[in-house]
This record gives C-alpha cells, sequence and structure tokens, in this order.
C-alpha cells in the first residue's frame, strides 16, 4: 500500500534546511512533510501553503524584537515549533526561522493530508477530505498538535517535519499577500502551491 510506503521512506528534515532566510525557508516548506507521532497513531500532511512573518513586519508577534513570554520561542533556534493560541480557540503552528535571537517564523497554513486520515477526521470530526487541514487552526486539531509542544525541536520523533519520496512531484509555486490580518497585509509573504485543492483560500 502507498500509505506503508510513504510511511517508512521518510527522511526527516536536518538542521541546516532552516539555515536560510525566512521567505527562502516559507517557499521551501511547500511539498515537504508534517509528521505527528501520537499514542493513538501517526498523521502526517504535506504542505501546500505557508505565510513568512518577519521581525520588522509589524504582523509578527515579535515586531521590532518584541520579547514576551508568549514570543520567548520565537527567540530559540530555528527549527523549533511555536504554537500559540488565537481567539481564544484555535491553535496554530509555525516554524521559528531566522538566526537565534531574531524573532521570525513561518505559519503553516495548509496541509494536504497523507497518512493517518482516519485519525484526523476523528479528532476534527469532519469527514471531508479537502476541509480537514484546509486552515491553520484546522490543521493543528487534525494533526491532535497541543500547546504542550510549543519549544519543541523538529528534529526529533513525535512532531517534525520530513521529505518522502513517494507521492513528491513537481509544482508550481504561487506567492501573494497574506490573509486574515489587517497590519502588513500588502506584504507578498504568503506561498501556496498552485492548483492545490487543498489550501485555505484562493
Amino acid at each position: 500500500m502507498i500509505a506503508e510506503k510513504f510511511a517508512l521512506e521518510l527522511n526527516m528534515l536536518p538542521p541546516d534546511f532552516y539555515a536560510h532566510e525566512t521567505t527562502v525557508i516559507a517557499r521551501a516548506l511547500l511539498g515537504r512533510i508534517l509528521v505527528h507521532e501520537t499514542s493513538r497513531g501517526t498523521v502526517a500532511g504535506r504542505i501546500v501553503e505557508t505565510e513568512a512573518y518577519l521581525t520588522d513586519d509589524p504582523a509578527c508577534h515579535a515586531y521590532g524584537g518584541k520579547k514576551t513570554p508568549r514570543t520567548a520561542v520565537m527567540f530559540g533556534p530555528p527549527g523549533t515549533a511555536y504554537i500559540y493560541l488565537v481567539y481564544g480557540m484555535h491553535h496554530c503552528f509555525n516554524v521559528v526561522t531566522g538566526p537565534e535571537g531574531t524573532g521570525e517564523a513561518v505559519l503553516i497554513r495548509a496541509l494536504e493530508p497523507v497518512y493517518g486520515i482516519e485519525l484526523m477526521r476523528v479528532n476534527r470530526n469532519q469527514s471531508s477530505l479537502h476541509n480537514l487541514c484546509s486552515g491553520p487552526g484546522k490543521l493543528v486539531s487534525a494533526m491532535g498538535i497541543t500547546q504542550a509542544l510549543n519549544g519543541w525541536a523538529l528534529i526529533e520523533p513525535t512532531l517534525y517535519l520530513a521529505d518522502s519520496s513517494v507521492g513528491a512531484e513537481e509544482f508550481s509555486a504561487v506567492i501573494t499577500t497574506r490573509i486574515g490580518i489587517s497590519k502588513g497585509a500588502d506584504l507578498p509573504l504568503r506561498f501556496y502551491i498552485k492548483d492545490s485543492p487543498f489550501i485555505s483560500r484562493k
């Protein structure tokens, strides 16, 4: 089965993958696999949409180098999970980027479910494949990611990013302005796989 082969052919992204500018990583994350190994089973999704948040960007939590208890993780090593609550009910998953102490990150906005899909459906109480992970809050719920993983090094088992030689294909990336924000909304810092039916919004 493709799913079984897929699980065996994951290659965790190495630390030096994150040693690039935030916008470069936001583009490079497209097509990579986000994996969460849970006590109830493993789930995984292919990243189809990201947004970059920079230290000189007014929409960034660490704008101007502002370090708070909430944003402290953003100033840690690149390749760390930054997870926060929005609107008091949804969590968002980000990858810390930039040199340590910078305060930048890439928001993972949408995934294409590729493994553990039935568990994702249970986690979200949602049957539609295209709606499972088509938004930052949706994908965190589907993947079973919790606030407890805030600060997790994404080069360790349990929660990590990987390549897969199974189902990989060439794609074109669209670069456009971000959505769902008011400040810095004109900056071209959103990246998504062209024609993917799994993105949050066209």
